[in-house]
């Protein structure tokens, strides 16, 4: 192998552009940990990408890793990237891989966070469908970690390292218990960004209370009660009567059963591959091998001696006294005898350029131009010596002795194009203008509007009359029914049955929400929850009165005909942030409706987290 020092077997000698076994050529150094490497290589037989782990030959990892090449090899499923070739050669073990490109699980997470609920179970559906291939061959995979799960290009779920990865880092032959237990924790990750499993990941680790790993539900909001009975019972296997009625149902304690499980939970698969094709995983990159030096430069022959030749014409100067001296260097070819001679650089310096001439001084009070006309000349005087002064019988004026033209009349002004039409439009604005005056005038002589329309007899009430008196206090609406609005909850259910706490005219009970770890608003995980206050029947809004448990907690009003199903598209009548425990928000003008939401957008911070409580709902219309 190029690039080895002899008899060397440290994986740290070798270098890209080197040659392993005569066939791979190193290209990226992509790992290095242990003593072992792992390499993007070029296969120069059958011109392709592969995937090569390096490690001594003499280390004490050798024999178990091409065991583990040998056991992987066994196993045949569409999603494993198979073992291609494993030997010894120039004091190293190898084991060669095919090669994949995309993005694996752990950069998809660092990138764009969570997954959704049926995008996380579909990835782990196949990747749990690809170990049972493994385990009912015999072989586990070892190191089952977000790092091993590759989503490819084409929206392909692959496995990487199958049984190879867990001998390069020393681990013994992989068992079926330990891969169960990690598909739960790739579940459990993919929906959380956390790792709770039992091989050791890059990702960061799950939270852990009182020994347990923390359900999925309780480290991100939204998550399906399915999935998160599924996390918690095989990262915390028996946790109690849940998790044993889970079993007596399904099978959790082979990769086949969860992948059944989650199979059941996706339904029809269609369409999710071409959707992770979609989202722009990274697609192969192209093999970049070092660069080869540039060929050495032939030394220029000497010029030969310059034969006498007739001197030149006068016009036809030879190259070196007009070439720059920055062309220096380059060659000139001789077409007749094939030579090449250099243009030298100049001996003698160029020639300074001219000076600048000093313009001629012309007169004080001089003209600019001979042909320019004075815009006020002044009288000619007969027999004045100098300019202005002229001779007016001849029509000539001296300057310094020289005669000049007398100015010639000037021309009459000439009419400017358009203004003819500037000023006709200019008189029919003010004709119009005139007529409008006349008509308006006319209709308030007979008491009428200015556009001729009768005038309303009936008096608009005054700030006194009864209408406003009854606007100024509006009276309660009476009859009111609340149901929970929890439209992006998954499920969507926010403590139902503590709803009628919120309109039963009492504000020591209350109605309140789910317990988060993170507040509402657009950078959490919901942007709101909240009530829908049913008034049974159409009324004119005016007022909402509102009672909270603990402060502040940030709000939104909206006032619809229908039963809302999400907010995103409603104007709000209101929003504001109670600092206090009861507070009135007034609507600038009434507002029409049957259904009254109130939307809580930020929830006040309790000791484990956030959680709003409504106490009492009171609507005046």
């Amino acid at each position: 192998m190029s690039g080895l020092d002899e008899g060397s077997c440290v994986p740290s000698s070798i270098r890209p552009g080197d040659v392993l076994a005569d066939r791979y050529r190193l290209v990226d150094l992509l790992t290095e940990s242990g003593g072992g490497r792992f390499w993007r290589a070029h296969d120069r037989v059958l011109e392709r990408h592969v995937a090569l782990h390096v490690i001594p030959a003499d280390d004490e990892r050798a024999d178990a890793l091409l065991d583990a090449a040998r056991r992987s090899a066994t196993v045949h499923d569409r999603r494993l990237l198979r073992v291609l070739d494993a030997d010894k050669a120039d004091g190293l073990c190898y084991v060669v891989n095919e090669w994949g490109s995309g993005d694996s699980l752990d950069i998809m997470l660092a990138s764009s966070g969570p997954l959704s609920p049926r995008r996380a179970a579909w990835l782990v559906s196949e990747v749990a469908a690809s170990i049972a291939v493994g385990h009912e061959a015999g072989v586990a995979h070892g190191r089952l970690i977000p790092e091993n799960v590759l989503v490819d290009h084409a929206g392909s779920v692959r496995l990487i390292g199958f049984a190879v990865d867990a001998a390069m880092h020393g681990l013994a032959p992989g068992r079926v218990s330990t891969d169960v237990a990690d598909l739960g924790g790739l579940l459990y990750c993919a929906l959380t960004g956390k790792w709770p499993g039992t091989s050791q990941s890059a990702v960061p680790a799950a939270p852990i209370e009182a020994g347990q790993v923390l359900r999925p539900r309780r480290v991100r909001a939204g998550i399906p009660r399915s999935l998160d009975a599924l996390c918690d019972e095989v990262v915390n296997p028996y946790a109690g009567a849940w998790g044993d009625r889970l079993r007596e149902t399904h099978d959790l304690a082979t990769a086949q059963g969860i992948g059944d499980y989650l199979c059941a939970f996706v339904g029809d698969p269609t369409g999710l591959a071409a959707a992770e094709a979609a989202a722009g995983h990274r697609d192969p990159d192209t093999i970049t091998l070092p660069a080869v030096a540039d060929p050495p430069v032939r030394e220029p022959s000497p010029a030969p001696e310059p034969e006498p030749e007739p001197e030149p014409e006068p016009a036809a100067a030879p190259p070196s006294s007009t070439d720059l001296p920055t062309q220096a260097g380059l060659p000139i070819f001789d077409d007749d005898n094939d030579d090449v001679s250099w243009i030298a650089a100049r001996t003698e310096a160029a020639p300074p350029p001219p000076p600048f001439e000093e313009p001629p001084e012309r007169p004080l009070f001089a003209p600019e131009s001979e042909t320019r006309t004075p815009r006020n000349p002044a009288p000619v005087a007969t027999g004045a010596e100098y300019w202005p002064f002229g001779d007016a019988s001849t029509g000539t004026t001296a300057v310094t002795g020289a005669t000049r033209p007398a100015p010639a009349p000037s021309a009459p002004e000439e009419e400017v194009p358009g203004r003819s039409w500037l000023r006709l439009a200019a008189l029919i604005a003010a004709c119009l203008l005139l007529l409008v005056a006349i008509v308006v005038a006319y209709n308030l002589g007979r008491g009428r509007t200015p556009l001729g329309a009768v005038p309303d007899d009936d008096p608009s009430p005054t700030p006194s009359s009864p209408a406003t008196s009854a606007a100024a206090t509006p009276e309660p609406i009476e009859g009111l029914t609340a149901t929970d609005f929890d439209p992006q909850g998954d499920p969507s259910d926010e403590n139902p049955e503590l709803t009628p706490l919120a309109v039963d005219g009492d504000p020591s009970t209350s109605w309140r929400t789910s317990t988060y770890e993170q507040d509402l608003g657009p950078q959490g995980l919901k942007t709101g929850v909240g009530l829908v206050i049913d008034l049974g029947g159409t009324h004119d809004v005016a007022a909402v009165d509102l009672t909270f448990v603990g402060e502040p907690t940030s709000f939104s009003l909206y006032v619809t005909d229908a039963a809302p199903t999400a907010v995103e598209d409603l104007e709000p009548a209101a929003a504001d942030t109670a600092d206090g425990t009861r507070t009135r928000v007034e609507l600038d003008e009434p507002v029409t409706g049957r259904f009254v939401t109130v939307w809580l957008t930020s929830l006040p911070a309790v000791p484990d987290g956030f959680r709003g409580e409504v106490a009492e709902v009171a609507v005046r219309g």
